[in-house]
């Protein structure tokens, strides 16, 4: 299943189901935890190079509603 936005996406075959980045095994919730721990965008992204950025910045808009 993936969810409407086509950033993130959700399957019981990946990670037993939590939401990850599109094409990637990594959580959505790392980005979130990066940059409340003070990281930055670009840390996250190098630390994770199969998430675009353009996937990161959609998923931050999503969530900033």
């Amino acid at each position: 299943m993936m969810s409407k936005n086509g950033v993130i996406e959700k399957s019981s075959d990946i990670l037993g189901g939590t939401p990850v980045f599109k094409g990637t095994r990594v959580p959505a919730r790392t980005l979130m935890d990066y940059l409340e721990a003070g990281d930055s965008l670009k840390d996250f992204l190098l630390d994770f190079p199969t998430v675009s950025e353009e996937q990161a910045r959609q998923a931050l808009k999503i969530a900033g509603g």
